[in-house]
């Protein structure tokens, strides 16, 4: 089967180079030049685990191109995979996806299905369809399906090749067959329904996880207010087979790419609708405040950080990528930059989109003992595996002061209790050894 794929970030790359690999003919489309080149070459331009692997073993069955005429002209199935960044009012951005649809009225000779896999408001794909309907080039017949990607960042070709689900919105028996074919040979669970079940699926489960984050978060923060232990209180609650475990990790917040904008625009949707998701307007709350314990705990210890010596502990929103969108370090670490701290920082794969965002007041180390070296204080905010194999001693052997403001819980209470140094983590108690 003929498959185009219009967008190679994190949903366009690895759904075109999972099909691929499951034998379809993919061409990927993209208007960044510097980008097309490195995939011709096998490079992602995303940090992916096994991506650059995959595109380089289905080479003969990938192309990258600029040209979308080339691309969508006779392709038997065009997926979107732009994205739908969040606007001013928390709604959806649906400006690349009507771009893509555009470019597709155009140039399109032949009978398609159109699948967008971007992630949409409730009714798009039926705004999308008339959008067609009204600007077809061609007499040719455009079925239009949603297929929402249910991938974290990651661990994105894995679930993309060994889904939890798959799930296909359509109106018409020729859609549904289409979709079928292109996921033969994938072993998940296949959910065929409407376009607007499909497209409230992907928020509805989105905004189910954030909301779980956000609850353990303030179950946390009275945790530590009642002399409770959160990772207790989690494991307790993970024997429940209805709660399960998952998600049930204190910290300082979500990020990436999908939970906050997806939690806004669900929130906008209902009230754009004169309806109220209180509980989603009540996590998106809690999730930006959450991002300010760090600072808040770190202020019963300095009044300011003029002139202190700040380590900071990883960027990213999460380990195993290079992604800062939501980050909780592009909230905390501009503080400290403005309040006078010297920074030095370390992440293995963050630094350089960090340095995009925040170009000033940071220096960058290669190494974690160097980023530690004399800090008067230091914060972690990405549980990257090279910090929770540390030895808690290297924070006393190497800092100044060993005040450490842990935003992941990424060591033991008991590992601490015998080092001298200060350990502040979410919902768990203080130790304060000095």
């Amino acid at each position: 089967m003929k498959i185009a794929v219009a967008g190679t970030g994190y949903v366009g790359l690895v759904t075109g180079v999972c099909l691929a690999e499951n034998g379809h003919s993919v061409t990927c489309v993209d208007v960044d030049a510097s980008k097309i080149e490195m995939m011709r070459r096998g490079i992602s331009p995303i940090y992916e685990q096994g991506l650059s692997e995959l595109m380089r073993k289905n080479k003969e069955k990938l192309t990258f191109t600029l040209d979308f005429k080339e691309a969508y002209a006779d392709a038997d199935v065009i997926f979107i995979g732009v994205g739908t960044p969040e606007k001013r009012d928390g709604s959806a951005n649906l400006a690349y996806v009507y771009g893509v649809a555009d470019q597709i009225a155009e140039v399109v000779t032949k009978e398609c299905v159109v699948v967008v896999k971007s992630t949409v408001p409730i009714g798009t794909n039926d705004k999308i369809e008339q959008y067609f309907a009204d600007r077809l080039q061609n007499r040719v017949k455009i079925h239009v399906a949603s297929n929402p990607e249910f991938l974290a960042q990651g661990t994105a070709v894995r679930d993309t090749l060994h889904a939890s689900r798959i799930v296909i919105g359509v109106e018409d028996a020729y859609a549904e067959k289409m979709l079928r074919e292109v996921y033969r040979g994938f072993d998940a669970p296949l959910l065929v329904t409407n376009r607007r079940s499909a497209e409230m699926i992907k928020y509805a489960s989105n905004d189910f996880l954030a909301l779980k984050i956000s609850y353990i978060n303030e179950i946390a923060n009275l945790c530590e207010i009642i002399g409770a232990d959160i990772e207790d209180v989690t494991k307790g609650m993970s024997y429940d087979t209805r709660i399960g475990s998952k998600f049930l990790n204190a910290g300082i917040g979500y990020g990436g790419s999908c939970f906050p904008k997806d939690t806004k625009a669900l929130s906008w949707l209902a009230s754009y609708n004169d309806n109220e998701i209180k509980t989603i307007k009540a996590a998106i709350e809690v999730n930006e405040s959450q991002k300010l314990k760090p600072v808040k705990k770190a202020s019963k210890y300095y009044k300011d950080f003029r002139g202190l010596n700040v380590a900071v502990l990883g960027l990213t929103f999460k380990p195993g990528t290079d992604d800062l969108r939501e980050a909780p370090s592009l909230v905390t670490v501009p503080i400290l930059v403005d309040d006078g701290a010297n920074i030095k920082a370390w992440d293995p794969v963050g630094c350089d989109n960090f340095k995009k965002h925040v170009p000033e007041g940071i220096t960058y180390c290669e190494t974690i003992e160097e980023t530690l070296k004399d800090a008067d204080i230091c914060f972690i905010f990405t549980e990257w595996p090279e910090v929770k194999v540390l030895n808690p001693s290297v924070f006393v052997e190497k800092m100044r002061h060993p005040i450490v403001i842990d935003g992941r819980n990424c060591f033991s209470v008991k590992d601490i209790k015998g080092v001298p140094m200060v350990y502040e983590s979410i919902g768990r108690a203080v130790i304060d050894n000095r």
